[in-house]
């Protein structure tokens, strides 16, 4: 297995990084039990999950994973806040859980970062977070308030790491300059979606996580499970059918992709986290196995080599930006 540092940072990652957002919700106590032994066993050390999956309930299966297994220190492990959960079902549930919920709960204020890594410690079992991700920008809440609760929360030994999540670029230009103007080390990645069929990241985003030494997490690999659909199986979708969602564009695309999947000898889904992966740029691509089949169909992901002729007719076929800004765009 080949680790690679995080952004600017010392900590070691794996090629991939295991998505939770199935957990508790389509894949049972036992199955992603079975999984996360499988990914640990196969080298690969970066668990991914948020406060908001499943109403805290993600979480609260990786608690139980870790009291069981006893292996929290084997893990680099990231959450995120700034959602609510979404679904609080009953009061006592809510409670147990650590849900928040309220107009305080959520966003960036210094009280919701603070109180968000609480509740996110008790589900998770643990007495620390390794990446503490912000999943979106908070137009509200400045960054010297931003990173004032991020540096105290560093301080009590309750998070090693900073990241940002959907961010834009200049947002990250923002946040990192703000960081280092208080001495504070800031943002060391950006988690964004980032597939064949969503290149936008190319133009700005990309570019400023490179210049700024933040390692880049692209999440949703599959596009929501159109790319692996190209065969008619709608892997990683949360629901519904994959090809009856695509646009008639789309569906024609994703024909002719699954026609030079099959002169390669690969899945779709294997070809398109190969793709990814492949970028110099990228750090680690997030996998949301729902089952073993698709834990071990990513892993086969990383032994597959595009080659240049394949990478040209991918990038015919699935466009993008035209390159990095402005001159994808501009003179």
């Amino acid at each position: 297995m080949s680790y690679r540092r995080l952004g600017r940072t010392a900590l070691k990652v794996g090629p991939l990084a295991v998505g939770t957002v199935n957990f508790g919700w389509l894949t049972s106590d036992e199955d992603s039990f079975s999984i996360l032994n499988s990914a640990l066993d196969s080298g690969l050390n970066f668990i991914d999950t948020s406060d908001n999956y499943n109403a805290g309930k993600t979480e609260s299966v990786l608690g139980r994973y870790f009291a069981k297994e006893n292996n929290r220190h084997d893990v680099v492990l990231a959450t995120k806040c700034f959602s609510p959960p979404t679904d609080f079902g009953s009061k006592d549930e809510a409670e147990r859980t650590g849900a928040l919920a309220g107009p305080n709960q959520r966003g960036l204020s210094a009280k919701h970062i603070i109180e968000a890594c609480d509740a996110s410690l008790r589900r998770l079992q643990t007495d620390y977070i390794d990446l503490y991700q912000m999943h979106h920008i908070d137009r509200e809440a400045s960054f010297d308030e931003v990173w004032q609760a991020f540096e105290v929360l560093v301080q009590q030994g309750k998070i090693l790491y900073v990241g940002t999540s959907n961010f834009a670029g200049w947002q990250i230009a923002k946040a990192c300059e703000k960081a280092s103007a208080r001495h504070f080390l800031g943002p060391v990645s950006e988690q964004s979606t980032y597939s064949l069929l969503n290149r936008t990241v190319e133009l700005e985003v990309i570019p400023a996580c490179r210049d700024y030494g933040l390692g880049f997490i692209p999440y949703s690999p599959l596009g929501g499970g159109l790319l692996a659909a190209a065969k008619g199986e709608a892997q990683g979708l949360r629901s519904g059918n994959a090809l009856g969602q695509a646009s008639e564009p789309q569906r024609d695309k994703l024909s002719k992709y699954a026609t030079l999947c099959d002169e390669l000898g690969e899945h779709p889904a294997d070809v398109a986290i190969a793709w990814v992966a492949g970028n110099p740029d990228v750090t680690s691509p997030i996998i949301g196995p729902r089952t073993q089949q698709q834990l071990d169909s990513a892993l086969h992901a990383l032994e597959i080599k595009l080659d240049d002729a394949t990478l040209e007719r991918l990038d015919e076929l699935f466009r993008g930006p035209g390159g990095e800004a402005p001159e994808a765009y501009a003179w």
